[in-house]
C-alpha cells in the first residue's frame, strides 16, 4: 500500500486561536442570516474544519472559516445569500466542494458524528464513531477515534476518554505520548465549546462536567 505523506500538524493552540478569529469574522453574518438550524450547521462545519486541521495539518483559519460558511448555508440560509443568481450559484458550488473535501478527509460517518456532537447527541456521535473506526481508510478510522474520545470527554466521562488516549498515541503519528494526546484533547474540546458559543448554542451539554 502506498503511503501518502501528510503535512506536520499545526500546534493545536494555534489552531484554536485561528479558528476563533475565523468565526469572529463570519459568525455575525451567519447569525443575522439564520436561526438555530443554521447555527448548528455552521458550528458542525467549523468543527469539521477544525478536526481536519487537528488531524491532518493545513491552514486552520481557512479550514474553520470555510467549514462554518458552508455549514451555515446547509442550515437553510441559501436563499438569504445576497448578490446575483449567478454569484449565488457559484458560491453554493464552492461551498459544496469545500464540505466534500472535509468529508473526503475525515469520512462521512465522522462528519455526521460531529453534527450530532455539536447538538450534544453523544450516543449518536458515538454510534457514528464506531462506524468510522471500521473504515479501511486509515485517516477516516483515526477521525472516528478522535470523535469517540471527544464525545466521551464532552459528556463528562473523562475517565473513559482518558482510557482511549493510548489508542490515539498508537494510531496518530503526530501524537508522541499520552500527555500530548490529553493536551490536544483539552484544547480541541475547548474549541468545540467555543464554536458552539459563537453560534448561540449551549457551550456545554446538560449533565456534562
Amino acid at each position: 500500500m502506498t503511503t501518502t505523506s501528510r503535512p506536520v500538524r499545526t500546534n493545536t493552540l494555534a489552531i484554536l486561536s485561528a479558528a476563533s478569529m475565523a468565526l469572529a469574522a463570519c459568525g455575525t453574518t451567519s447569525g443575522e442570516m439564520a436561526g438555530r438550524g443554521a447555527g448548528q450547521g455552521a458550528a458542525a462545519g467549523a468543527v469539521g474544519g477544525m478536526l481536519t486541521a487537528v488531524i491532518f495539518g493545513g491552514d486552520p483559519l481557512e479550514a474553520a472559516a470555510r467549514g462554518a460558511v458552508w455549514g451555515a448555508s446547509t442550515g437553510a440560509v441559501v436563499g438569504a445569500i445576497q448578490g446575483s443568481e449567478i454569484d449565488s450559484r457559484r458560491r453554493a458550488q464552492q461551498e459544496h466542494q469545500e464540505i466534500a473535501r472535509i468529508k473526503s478527509e475525515i469520512g462521512n460517518d465522522s462528519y455526521a458524528g460531529l453534527e450530532a456532537l455539536v447538538d450534544c447527541k453523544h450516543d449518536v456521535a458515538l454510534g457514528y464513531s464506531k462506524q468510522a473506526m471500521k473504515s479501511r481508510n486509515r485517516d477516516h478510522a483515526l477521525a472516528g477515534l478522535w470523535l469517540e474520545v471527544m464525545s466521551y470527554a464532552d459528556r463528562g466521562d473523562r475517565k473513559k476518554a482518558n482510557s482511549l488516549l493510548p489508542k490515539i498515541v498508537q494510531n496518530d503519528q503526530y501524537v508522541a505520548n499520552a500527555a500530548e494526546a490529553s493536551k490536544t484533547l483539552d484544547e480541541t474540546l475547548q474549541g468545540l465549546r467555543d464554536i458552539r458559543g459563537r453560534y448561540d448554542l449551549p457551550k456545554t451539554c446538560r449533565g456534562s462536567a
